[in-house]
């Protein structure tokens, strides 16, 4: 197996603030699950990533019970699930180890905030020797607001600035359906 699809933060703590409702894919949970057949089809490692802010007391502190997949995520015995600390799934993991010792070379990413974890993720992922996928269509972010007060950038706007970014030099863009053969 030299593959893996790595979930990144598609966690209650996200869907139980009041921003939920800005989130440019509110249907991800069923996005995540299209991606995740398809990765268990080839035989391929399922990796889910989980962000821990300890002793905050907001809704990323593992203490107030939101640290934990969305509803209709179900890992299985096989799959390996990682809590973070940090922006990216390695620096305060051992998500590296587990690859190397499954001989993991290419990661697909998908999941919550498109231009923050996902995309910190996959910038690692490419300097620690991986090839790197961000399926696009599977990350969700939210409105930013620009640090001069003049505007805001909508979700669509991250997403397309984030893929711009990434593409041709951290990582390759793709879609679901391109990666699910449809």
């Amino acid at each position: 197996m030299d593959t893996a699809l790595v979930v990144i933060d598609v966690q209650e703590s996200f869907r139980q603030q009041s921003s939920w409702s800005d989130i440019s894919a509110p249907d991800i949970v069923a996005r995540v699950k299209r991606l995740v057949e398809a990765a268990r089809a080839r035989e391929e490692l399922v990796v889910w990533v989980l962000h821990a802010s300890p002793g905050t007391g907001g809704p990323f502190d593992p203490d107030n019970g939101l640290v934990g997949l969305q509803p209709g995520l179900t890992p299985r015995s096989e799959d390996i699930t990682v809590t973070k600390t940090s922006h990216n799934a390695f620096t305060t993991t051992n998500l590296a180890q587990h690859l190397t010792a499954g001989g993991v070379r290419r990661l697909r990413l998908a999941g919550i905030r498109t231009e923050q974890c996902v995309e910190t993720t996959a910038r690692v992922a490419c300097d620690l020797g991986h090839d790197v996928e961000v399926v696009i269509d599977i990350t969700a972010t939210h409105p930013l607001p620009l640090p001069d007060g003049s505007g805001v950038l909508d979700a669509e706007e991250v997403i397309a600035r984030t893929a711009a970014a990434l593409s041709g030099r951290f990582a390759t863009i793709v879609s679901v359906d391109e990666v699910v053969g449809v």
